[in-house]
């Protein structure tokens, strides 16, 4: 293996959880191992490998599990609940590949890490929460659980009110060094799992987390700078990003530079709740000194690598 040849990997919600059918665990397991077969190729073309995963779904039936069990059992904080999910998703995805690099002829090790993200704790994102979290409630109940639990609350519209939490950007990985060691020796890494667990320092250097989710392909951008790597590939469920996506003729991009990628955000061409945070990812992995971003589906991100279909974000 090259050590030049690294390449972040960041799955899309839609490797493990689908809305068309029921997110029981066996079909998690079930989309986790049909989702894997470009990275088994990629693992066989002797690519250094880290993974990371979303968890919007899972974290949400976790919050529900406490808010169902308040009164009964310790409440868990949004942090404990997404470190608890890193934990249980990165066992379902490494168990996965272990089978699939094993089945494939492939001798490569596979290891989770449980990953904290440095966020800064004057973000201005941090007084202004805006991501959706848990269930749905009416506006009483709302109103009620956010007095008594220090929540802020919203109306996310046509669908009830939620609590909403502060989504701030990430700006360093606590365990980088260990995750580039890994990765340096071929092992397959699992991590930064639904963008990691928040944290901050205080003065003295110790770490504090809070309430607050980072966005994963944001914190992939950070992890792929900070191990070195020379490739961000961002999976999701179109083959190719595409201008005037929500038209009748849209018009994908092969190739675009971060410049032209950032004037394009700027436009609206890519709305914050979709392909929003992939650009903005891609641009600043590119203009942290990253030589490539490849933005595609899970099952054409080999045949993109070899510069067969995707979209490709250089400098």
């Amino acid at each position: 293996m090259s050590p030049d040849r690294t390449a972040v990997i960041a799955l899309g919600g839609n490797a493990i959880t689908r809305s068309d059918v029921p997110d029981t665990i066996a079909n998690q397991f079930r989309h986790t191992r049909e989702s894997l077969d470009s990275i088994l190729e990629l693992a066989r073309d002797g690519w250094r490998l880290a993974l990371t995963h979303g968890n919007g779904p899972q974290v949400g039936n976790a919050i529900l599990r406490v808010e169902l069990s308040r009164g009964k059992a310790p409440e868990l904080p949004l942090g404990i609940c997404v470190a608890d999910t890193e934990g249980g998703m990165g066992y379902m995805i490494s168990q996965s590949l272990q089978n699939a690099l094993m089945q494939g002829g492939v001798d490569r090790p596979t290891a989770t890490i449980v990953t904290q993200v440095l966020v800064d704790e004057n973000d201005p994102a941090i007084a202004k929460p805006t991501k959706y979290i848990g269930q749905f409630y009416s506006m009483a109940e709302a109103h009620e659980l956010a007095e008594r639990n220090n929540w802020s609350v919203k109306d996310d519209p046509g669908r009830g009110w939620r609590r909403v939490v502060p989504s701030p950007s990430p700006i360093g990985i606590v365990e980088s060094g260990v995750i580039s060691r890994l990765v340096a020796e071929g092992v397959i890494v699992i991590c930064c799992g639904g963008g990691g667990i928040p944290v901050y320092r205080l003065r003295d250097g110790r770490l504090e987390g809070f309430d607050a989710v980072i966005d994963k392909d944001r914190a992939s951008a950070v992890l792929a700078h900070e191990i070195g790597a020379d490739l961000l590939i961002i999976l999701t469920d179109v083959e190719q990003v595409a201008l005037d996506f929500a038209t009748d003729q849209p018009r994908p991009i092969n190739r675009m530079t971060a410049d032209e990628a950032r004037g394009y955000l700027d436009d609206g061409q890519f709305p914050k709740g979709s392909m929003g945070p992939k650009i903005e990812a891609a641009v600043d992995f590119i203009r942290r000194g990253g030589r490539q971003v490849i933005i595609t589906s899970i099952s054409r991100a080999h045949d993109a690598v070899l510069g067969h279909g995707g979209t490709q974000v250089v400098a």
